[in-house]
């Protein structure tokens, strides 16, 4: 080796030649280790990752499916659930709240099931309603007229009293005196008087003496009460009458489940309900301008729509028609006994006026 060489050796040995292949460092050989695992570019620091594409097909269809679903149902309740849809729009069972305004339409219709001795109002919007007197809603008392608030307050207790011992007492229903509710009538109103003596003592009554225009009762040899329950739904509303009066009035519906008596109301025993719906005015009037007894009403008028309580010339009772042997068909226009969407119309005690259900 010639001395240019050697030197040339020694130099390169100290700075390093060129093209020589350098050692990396730890750290090189690290970074070189995660790109060989995980090959493409690299994730910028911070950097969010790219949202996948979702596929939306299946979630639009789902919600389009519920869509028609819950428009069905809405449109079409009874055929679907099966469920009626009562005065608010809930489904069977659930009471309804009370009444305080004249409904706009009559309760949903819902399976026709025939009612059963264990279960009398099976099959009937007033499996809903309240029970007895429990169902006639008595509003707010206000001063009104010659009474103040706790005086029409009390005129609103009594009038619903009346209703209780007219159309609900169990001695009225099978037919015996009502003399609670004769107790809370004006005692000098004549011609009241003269219609509840002959009406409760003659046994042919006409369409003008008859007492079911007053009071619900039933003959105990003909028909008996299905339990000790009276379905109920109605209302009171108030108002300044003349000379100052405190005028209630009265607009409930009852229900009577009834079943023959021959039969001795075993569980097979036929059910028929008697529905009858009251539209009856009392006037609480002012002692010192009107001949009166403290506690009593003067009766300004009274009305009343039956249905299942017997056709033909009054008896005094209603009288259900049980199987084959029900008496005359009803002549009159077909009613649905549970709509009040409509005022009451009067006198269907009476073969004039006696009218075929649609529904019971």
């Amino acid at each position: 080796m010639s001395d240019e060489e050697w030197e040339r050796f020694l130099r390169e040995s100290v700075t390093g030649a060129a093209q020589a292949p350098v050692e990396p460092s730890a750290r090189d050989r690290e970074a070189q280790g995660r790109l060989r695992e995980r090959p493409g570019p690299p994730a910028p620091w911070r950097a969010h990752p790219a949202a996948r594409p979702r596929r939306r097909t299946g979630w639009y269809t789902a919600g389009f499916v519920a869509a028609l679903a819950l428009l069905a149902v809405a449109l079409f309740p009874q055929q679907l659930t099966g469920w009626p849809r009562g005065d608010d729009g809930a489904p069977d069972g659930a009471p309804l709240a009370a009444e305080t305004e004249r409904p706009r339409g009559a309760p949903g219709d819902g399976p026709r099931l025939r009612p059963t001795v264990a279960e009398p109002f099976r099959g009937s919007p007033a499996a809903r309603w309240g029970d007895g007197g429990a169902g006639i809603t008595v509003p707010e008392a206000r001063a009104t007229g010659w009474m103040d608030a706790a005086g029409v307050e009390r005129a609103l207790r009594q009038s619903r009293d009346f209703l209780v011992a007219s159309s609900l007492d169990p001695r009225v229903l099978r037919g015996e005196r009502p003399a609670r509710a004769i107790a809370l009538l004006n005692p000098h109103q004549e011609d009241v008087q003269r219609y509840l003596r002959t009406a409760l003592s003659t046994a042919a009554p006409t369409p003008e003496t008859d007492p079911l225009l007053l009071f619900s009762r039933f003959r105990p040899d003909q028909a008996l009460p299905v339990g000790d329950v009276v379905k109920t739904r109605g209302r009171l509303t108030y108002r300044e009458g003349k000379r100052g009066a405190v005028e209630v009035t009265a607009d409930v519906t009852f229900v009577y489940p009834v079943t023959p008596a021959a039969g001795g109301g075993g569980p097979d025993a036929e059910v028929v309900r008697t529905i009858v719906r009251r539209s009856i005015v009392l006037s609480w009037d002012d002692p010192d301008k009107v001949v009166t007894e403290p506690g009593t009403a003067s009766l300004v008028s009274y009305a009343l729509d039956m249905t299942n309580g017997g056709c033909g010339e009054p008896t005094g009772y209603f009288t259900p028609p049980f199987g084959a042997a029900g008496g005359p068909s009803a002549t009159g226009d077909p009613v649905d006994p549970y709509d009040r969407s409509a005022p009451v119309g009067g006198g269907g005690a009476s073969a004039r006026d006696c009218r075929a259900a649609t529904r019971s």
